[in-house]
C-alpha cells in the first residue's frame, strides 16, 4: 500500500503578539492509499490541528506535508484552497447543513464550484444520497431529518466530488449510540467498498477501534505506534 500522505518533521507554533505557543512539534507520520487512520488524544493534545494540517485548512510552521505528491505546505493560498475542493472532503461533529436548502441541494452545493452540467450535478448527488442510503430523503429540509440523517447528508456532500481524502473531525460526537454506529458503519463501508482513505479525530476509543490504524497524540507529540519509533 503506497503512501498517499507523508508528513515529515511536521511543528505547528501559534503566535500572538509576543506569546509562542507550540501544538505540535516533529511530526512524522506516513498514511497509506486507502488507509483508515484514527487520531486519539485529550484536549489540547494537536490532533485538530494535524487534521487541520493534512486538509489544508492551514500551514505547518516547520516541515513537510506531501499528499499525493503535491506538498501542500508550499502551495499558495488560491492554489491551496483549489487543491482542498478538488481533493479533500469534510465530515465534522456538526454537520454545518443550510437549513433552507434540501438534502439534495446541501449536498449539491460543492458541485456548483465545478463545470459539471446540471444533468451531471444530477446524477452525482443521486449516486451520493444512494450510498448514504437517503435518497428517498432527497427532498427533505436538515429540520425533518434525524441527527444521524443530517450526518449521512454531510457525509453524501463529502464524497460527492469524489476526494482522495476524507476529513473527518469528531464524526459522532453529536450523535446517540445507534446513530453513532451506523455512520462509523457506513465509514468502513467507505473505506472497504469505495477506497476512500479516511482520517478521523475522535474523543471515543469504540469510535476509534473501527478505524483500521489508531495512532495517539500527547501535548504535540505523536506517539509510538506499536513500540516503533513515530
Amino acid at each position: 500500500m503506497a503512501n498517499l500522505i507523508e508528513i515529515k518533521e511536521v511543528s505547528k507554533i501559534y503566535r500572538r503578539d509576543s506569546i509562542e505557543t507550540p501544538v505540535l512539534t516533529g511530526i512524522n507520520l506516513s498514511v497509506g492509499n486507502g488507509e483508515f487512520l484514527a487520531l486519539m488524544g485529550p484536549s489540547g493534545s494537536g490532533k485538530t490541528t494535524l487534521l487541520n494540517l493534512i486538509a489544508g485548512i492551514d500551514k505547518p510552521t516547520g516541515g513537510e506535508i506531501i499528499v499525493g505528491g503535491t506538498d501542500i505546505a508550499r502551495l499558495s493560498e488560491s492554489a491551496l484552497a483549489k487543491w482542498r475542493s478538488s481533493n479533500i472532503g469534510f465530515i465534522f461533529q456538526f454537520y454545518n447543513l443550510i437549513p433552507v436548502l434540501t438534502a439534495y441541494e446541501n449536498v449539491e452545493l460543492p458541485l456548483l464550484l465545478t463545470k459539471l452540467s446540471k444533468q451531471e450535478r444530477k446524477q452525482h448527488v443521486e449516486a451520493a444520497l444512494n450510498i448514504v442510503g437517503l435518497a428517498e430523503r432527497m427532498n427533505y429540509y436538515p429540520k425533518q431529518l434525524s441527527g444521524g440523517q443530517e450526518q449521512r447528508v454531510a457525509i453524501a456532500r463529502a464524497i460527492v466530488t469524489d476526494p482522495l481524502i476524507l476529513i473527518a473531525d469528531e464524526p459522532t460526537g453529536d450523535l446517540d449510540k445507534n446513530s453513532a454506529e451506523e455512520i462509523m458503519t457506513l465509514m468502513q463501508r467507505l473505506n472497504s467498498e469505495f477506497k476512500k482513505t479516511i482520517v478521523l479525530v475522535t474523543h471515543d476509543a469504540h469510535t476509534a477501534s473501527r478505524a483500521k490504524t489508531l495512532r495517539h497524540l500527547e501535548k504535540g507529540d505523536l506517539l509510538p505506534a506499536d513500540g516503533q519509533a513515530a
